[in-house]
């Protein structure tokens, strides 16, 4: 019998030996539902197609920035025609200004945009500005919540940690971790006695509003607005982490949804089209202290570089494009929640119990090692969930041609290229997998 998989066995082989662990993230690895990586060689609209010649519908999206699919055309003729006139130039051009003003009238608590070159250099450069701006030391995380590899956001990560079973990162210094303090996602009430000992230290409280890197957990009523008004109560900043939900929750963001006006918003992944992109943007006042109006430090070489602007602004004029009435970003919308849906639906039929989250274009499920439980927090999941029924789902969604995040604790992404029947495809192969199981 023929191994479907042959070729990339053979490239991760060849990987292991020059690339530590074989991959560049450690996601990509497979160890959450172990076997070997699937190697990539294409990709257009909804789907890829891997080197051994297998075809499969992408819920993965590269982690979420192809909101429109796999080369889209109008994504590739604007980095074609920025590459002819040049790629990067560590000098500032036009596309930086129209992009920036591009995220301003969407998302409008953002009055100025610093753009960075990824997820990571976004919130580290958030939590400097932070600490210039209040003067204080101390920044508070939710524990699972992934903010990026900077070392005082390692503490209690969720993401790729959660999935290596890492609690924390060697190499992060005693010193920088005592600065970072961590409470249970949804825990409001720990938070207020957090803040009624330790408020006046610290500097700004981080967050994902829909917890995306340890599964799809949704923020519980009044957890975003008790952040808000906690934070304003004792003069720290909140800082929303949009680098997932940024365009993807929501046209203005997560915040739009729940009506949250953070000081600091961090953001990536769409705004770059598919390129290595970051951007950490607020208030007038506060992103003034960035140099060189301020004294925050922080630079880039190829930050703002063009081609990555030039697909940015592809990416979102499409997408919100409501000259049709609808915005193509609504219609997969639609095609999310009818997933969600179908998924919540074959949970009921084959009886294994399933907690499903969708919100805009993201959805994401646990498998539940008991029915009626529900996961808040980092804690309830990972005493609640299954990853090993996650595992053979997966790799039997990828026979069928469907390729889910090879991790529970990851979200999933919809893009506009997908349709109606793909989400048919999907269901069907869903239901003959979860009835394997």
């Amino acid at each position: 019998m023929t191994d479907r998989y042959a070729r990339s066995k053979q490239l991760f082989a060849e990987a292991q030996m020059v690339i530590p662990g074989g991959v560049n993230s450690p996601v990509r690895a497979f160890r959450g539902v172990g076997g070997t990586p699937i190697f990539v060689a294409s990709g257009n609209g909804a789907r890829f197609t891997d080197v051994d010649g297998n075809s499969y519908l992408d819920y993965v999206l590269s982690w979420g920035p192809l909101l429109l699919g796999h080369a889209h055309p109008a994504v590739l003729e604007a980095i074609a025609a920025q590459a002819a006139l040049g790629t990067s130039f560590g000098a500032p051009t036009e596309l930086e200004t129209t992009l920036a003003e591009q995220v301003i009238n969407l998302m409008p608590t953002v009055e100025q945009v610093r753009f960075v070159n990824s997820g990571t250099e976004a919130t580290m450069s958030a939590l400097r500005l932070a600490r210039a701006y209040t003067g204080r030391e101390k920044i508070l995380k939710f524990i699972g919540c992934y903010h990026g590899h900077a070392d005082m956001l390692l503490v209690q990560a969720g993401s790729g940690v959660a999935t290596l079973g890492l609690p924390d990162s060697p190499g992060v210094t005693a010193g920088t971790a005592a600065s970072t303090l961590t409470i249970e996602y949804n825990d409001l009430e720990a938070t207020r006695a957090l803040f009624a000992a330790e408020g006046e230290q610290i500097a700004a409280v981080i967050v994902e509003p829909i917890a995306s890197n340890m599964g799809f957990v949704m923020p519980e009523p009044g957890f975003l607005d008790g952040l808000r008004e906690i934070t304003s109560q004792y003069g720290a900043l909140l800082i929303i982490d949009e680098v997932m939900t940024g365009f993807r929750a929501a046209p203005n963001g997560a915040q739009g949804l729940w009506g949250i006006e953070p000081d600091l918003t961090c953001l990536g992944k769409v705004i770059g089209g598919g390129l290595p992109v970051g951007a950490y943007a607020g208030r007038r006042e506060i992103m003034q202290m960035v140099a060189p109006a301020g004294p925050m430090y922080q630079a880039g070489t190829l930050s703002g570089n063009p081609l990555a602007m030039a697909a940015g602004l592809a990416m979102l004029s499409v997408a919100f494009d409501r000259s049709a009435g609808v915005s193509p970003f609504d219609l997969a919308a639609v095609l999310a929640t009818e997933l969600a849906d179908g998924v919540r639906a074959l949970s009921e039929e084959t009886g294994i119990p399933l907690q499903v989250g969708q919100v805009g274009t993201m959805f994401g499920f646990y498998f539940l090692k008991e029915a009626g439980t529900r996961a808040t927090s980092y804690a309830e999941a990972k005493v609640m969930v299954d990853p090993a029924r996650y595992a053979k789902f997966f790799w039997s969604m990828c026979e069928r041609g469907v390729y889910l995040a090879p991790s529970q604790f990851e979200a999933a992404f919809l893009s506009t290229a997908h349709t109606s029947e793909d989400i048919a495809t999907t269901l069907q192969a869903a239901r003959e997998a979860l009835k394997e199981l």
